[in-house]
């Protein structure tokens, strides 16, 4: 009998593709790696495909934004329409979000965002990057998803930063519910689900570690099956559906109307604001840059790091070689619109014009864990200085959502 064909999507920094084709191949599979500029030819016999590992384009901008963009999810779209098995695991899951595929294959829905956990008090507190052991259970019907036919539990790790299933749709997640979706959660050893930190460590709602699209047959989990036998299920569930060429049960939940469109508000400014540039090739910046161009090709693009400050904390901060490295940066200050530049070594500000240039946004996640680890009234962000762009062309949906992902961040204009 032949064995199902799975292509391994990869793009400039994958790593797990050794990991995938080992468990693939284990659990009765052929395989191989698809680098993202191979001809899609290569992909006329395959039967699925596994979006493995982190981290495409080094996470720049955020987790799967570019790889998200490439030209090949206009064909794993139409692929995922012809009821191909299409899985991705944390790097990959992410990329799956981004692209819209998960959760309804029809726009930006949901974000992986950056790992959070709520304290009592309603701060949140970043755990940051986590790597440690999990515990996940089926969620849904067995035969629901192409990864779901298996029972109890499994423990597999987990290696992320951003792995968060957030929305501001505040009916999503039920619709999903009611849709038998949301395919798997984090429990403990006894299938117990909860969102505690111990058990739910990334702060992800509902304890949700993966959700299926309606058809089933696009799945995106944060936790990685494929770097230990524990995970084996997961797959040989994956190869009985293909076997028995399921797909296509259920229907697309109906009535949600999407939500997180962007409105760019004029910001506030803060009386102390300081933007930190690279003094060597930013690769972040060009990278996210090029992403744009896809959709406006003449924008050049400038970024910045960014803290607001209720206080005067500069000369604190700016002395302190782990907030600001003058061997590789320079810090400009904004003191209520004179712009000046931090002199490293005599220690003080300098006057200057203002460095932005063009039409410049801000982005803020929520919750801003950056800025409450400051202490004090501060925020953080990116400054993304665009220029050779008209506003009504940068403001256009499919651009602002290179620049900010609206279920998990904030996307203001600064007024300089």
């Amino acid at each position: 009998m032949r064995r199902p064909l799975i292509a391994i999507p990869s793009f400039p920094g994958s790593n797990g593709e050794v990991d995938n084709m080992k468990v693939l191949r284990r659990t009765g599979f052929d395989c191989f790696v698809f680098r993202w500029n191979d001809s899609l030819e290569k992909l006329k016999d395959v039967d699925g495909y596994f979006f493995g590992a982190g981290f495409s384009y080094e996470d720049r901008g955020r987790s799967g934004m570019v790889a998200a963009r490439d030209p090949l999810f206009k064909f794993m779209h139409a692929e995922a329409e012809r009821g191909k098995v299409i899985i991705g695991n944390c790097n990959g899951a992410q990329v799956l979000v981004e692209s819209g595929l998960i959760p309804l294959g029809d726009c930006l829905r949901m974000c992986l965002a950056r790992n959070a956990i709520q304290n009592d008090d309603g701060s949140y507190k970043s755990p940051g990057f986590l790597n440690e052991w999990v515990w996940i259970t089926p969620a849904c019907d067995q035969e629901r998803c192409a990864t779901s036919n298996w029972t109890g539990t499994m423990q597999i790790p987990i290696a992320h930063g951003e792995g968060r299933f957030v929305t501001c749709d505040q009916d999503l997640v039920s619709e999903l519910e009611k849709n038998d979706q949301v395919a798997f959660r984090y429990c403990d050893a006894n299938g117990t689900v909860s969102i505690d930190e111990k058990i739910t460590p990334n702060g992800s709602t509902g304890a949700i570690a993966g959700i299926c699209n309606p058809q089933g047959n696009v799945v995106a989990l944060m936790p990685h099956p494929e770097r230990t036998s524990n995970g084996d299920a997961y797959f040989i569930s994956v190869r009985k559906w293909i076997e028995k060429g399921m797909s296509g049960k259920f229907n697309k939940p109906v009535g949600l109307s999407k939500t997180g469109k962007f409105a760019v508000n004029k910001r506030k400014n803060m009386p102390f604001e300081i933007f930190i540039d690279t003094i060597i090739t930013n690769n972040e910046e060009r990278t996210v840059e090029q992403a744009a161009r896809r959709i406006i090709p003449e924008l050049k693009l400038k970024q910045y790091r960014y803290v607001g400050l209720g206080n005067d904390r500069i000369k604190e901060l700016l002395s302190h070689l782990l907030f600001f490295n003058p061997n590789k940066e320079t810090a400009f200050v904004n003191l209520n619109g004179a712009w000046k530049k931090w002199n490293s070594d005599k220690k003080k500000l300098q006057d200057l014009p203002n460095p932005l240039k063009g039409i410049s946004l801000l982005r803020r996640d929520i919750p801003d864990t950056g800025g409450s680890s400051l202490g004090g009234v501060a925020e953080t962000g990116i400054c993304y200085d665009c220029r050779d762009v008209s506003e009504s062309d940068l403001f256009k949906e499919e651009v602002c959502e290179v620049f900010c992902n609206p279920h998990s961040s904030t996307l203001e204009l600064i007024i300089a």
